[in-house]
């Protein structure tokens, strides 16, 4: 972000500029809700749009082991390979007007990769999707939404789903 001005009373009147927005994405219809804000912050700061989705490393892990002790999911590099279908997809069907798009599929710990990321491009703002989860669901899965929020080195818009319609003006 950029703040004009060198005095205190300057920073309070300065305009806030955003170059770079970041929008991590599970491909999920929560996930679309968050979109919606981060299309709209991109084309009113004309800013990159930087659209990424993390392959969880542990993904595999989360699931039932079949007979034998082998595992019923596919492995990092086949769900790397169906993620990189989906963001192409992903862009065809919903990001295809956006003029400054960056997108990267990104292997690990999604909040730890989209932390980094941030960090890495220098992003002034992240937009992300938030489940909601409380209690038990909460203590068992964690947010990654709250982790990121939490160590973030900018800004971070978490959308709920269902509080708000998004309607463009």
């Amino acid at each position: 972000m950029y703040f004009g001005g060198d005095s205190i009373s300057d920073r309070r009147h300065a305009m806030i500029k955003m170059a770079k927005i970041l929008y991590p994405t599970d491909f999920s219809d929560l996930s679309m809700t968050a979109l919606n804000y981060a299309k709209s912050f991109a084309q009113q700061f004309d800013a990159e749009l930087h659209c990424i989705h993390v392959v969880d490393e542990a993904y595999q892990y989360w699931l039932l082991f079949g007979p034998d002790g082998a595992t019923v999911a596919p492995n990092t590099q086949e769900l790397f390979g169906l993620s990189q279908e989906q963001m192409n997809n992903f862009i065809k069907t919903n990001l295809s007007d956006v003029p400054k798009l960056k997108t990267k599929i990104i292997t690990g710990k999604p909040f730890v990769e989209i932390i980094q990321y941030a960090r890495e491009e220098q992003i002034d703002m992240i937009i992300l999707a938030t489940h909601g989860r409380s209690g038990l669901k909460h203590v068992l899965m964690g947010s990654v939404a709250e982790r990121v929020v939490r160590k973030a080195p900018c800004p971070v818009l978490t959308i709920h789903s269902g509080e708000h319609e998004f309607v463009l003006p």
